[in-house]
């Protein structure tokens, strides 16, 4: 099967592999960062741009709370998020929360703003050069496929970001929290006159939301250079993976942003010099032919 499939497309069967073990990882970073995205927009209407910032911020706790606390990456997992996730729900309170009344563009600008003072902020501490935080012990190594080997780490990623994304679809197309917080995007006042604190409930769905970003990072800080400036390479591709999802659309973004990154880790095989730009060409042809997205509505 492997020989067949080298002949018939003149690549190594293990280069394919590989590439394509690439870009399920980096499809899983872009689905659980756009998810993150697509629940603010959806339910809250802010386009946040402080969202890199907040997944880079997940990796630094991680890397604090091991070398300052002695606490290693399970805990992290549990805490890191809690802690980014509380930052969110400040930054909310005092900041967004006076300018849902105004147009999109100005929460754009002020989460911009914040994104860039958050990495300043970090950058002046810790420098520029990355910090390196170990894989726990349970999960290094890797596995023989046949084929290839893959690292265990990064089957651990994939497989919990597919298992976040669905409890996330979950809890918001499914529960009675969920249809509560649809309800309070379409008529707020209605919701509010049976009783719920549609403030209070904005506020924690911003928070959720900035702690999916931060878990994205917790997973993250084994496989890349803890840094200032990861959260920076990334948003830009994960904003074109929301745009070509649909605005606001959970499902949409998980399914794009692990499609997207199998397409990108392919293109790396067949045509490395268009990898960089094939997710925005491909964004580009989605809003001439559809400009709400492929899973959103017009």
């Amino acid at each position: 099967m492997l020989d067949i499939i080298e002949n018939a497309l003149g690549i190594p069967a293990p280069l394919l592999f590989g590439q394509l073990l690439l870009g399920l990882i980096n499809g899983a970073f872009y689905a659980m960062l756009s998810l993150g995205l697509a629940v603010i927009f959806g339910l809250l209407n802010i386009i946040n741009f402080t969202h890199g910032a907040q997944f880079m911020m997940g990796a630094f706790v991680a890397w604090m709370l091991l070398a300052w606390g002695g606490l290693g990456y399970w805990w992290a997992l549990l805490i890191a998020p809690l802690i980014v996730g509380a930052t969110g729900v400040v930054i909310e309170r005092l900041m967004i929360s006076r300018l849902y009344k105004l147009d999109h563009l100005y929460g754009l600008l002020l989460t911009f703003g914040i994104g860039l003072m958050i990495e300043g902020v970090f950058r002046n501490e810790f420098g520029s050069s990355g910090l390196p935080y170990r894989i726990p012990a349970e999960l290094q190594g890797a596995w023989d496929l046949g084929f290839m080997f893959m690292p265990i780490y990064r089957g651990w990623v994939v497989v919990f970001a597919l298992v976040c994304c669905l409890a996330t679809w979950l809890v918001i197309e499914k529960t009675r929290l969920g249809a509560y917080l649809r309800a309070a995007t379409e008529n707020a006042a209605l919701v509010q006159a049976f009783g719920v604190n549609v403030p209070r409930m904005i506020t924690l769905t911003y928070g959720a939301g900035v702690a999916l970003a931060a878990l994205a990072g917790v997973l993250a800080a084994p496989i890349y250079s803890v840094n200032p400036q990861m959260g920076t390479n990334l948003i830009i591709v994960v904003f074109a993976v929301v745009v070509i999802g649909g605005m606001g659309s959970i499902l949409g973004s998980v399914i794009t942003g692990f499609g997207l990154g199998i397409i990108e880790g392919l293109t790396k095989v067949f045509w490395p010099e268009a990898s960089a730009t094939v997710i925005f060409v491909i964004m580009a042809i989605v809003l001439l032919a559809r400009p709400a997205g492929l899973f959103g509505r017009a």
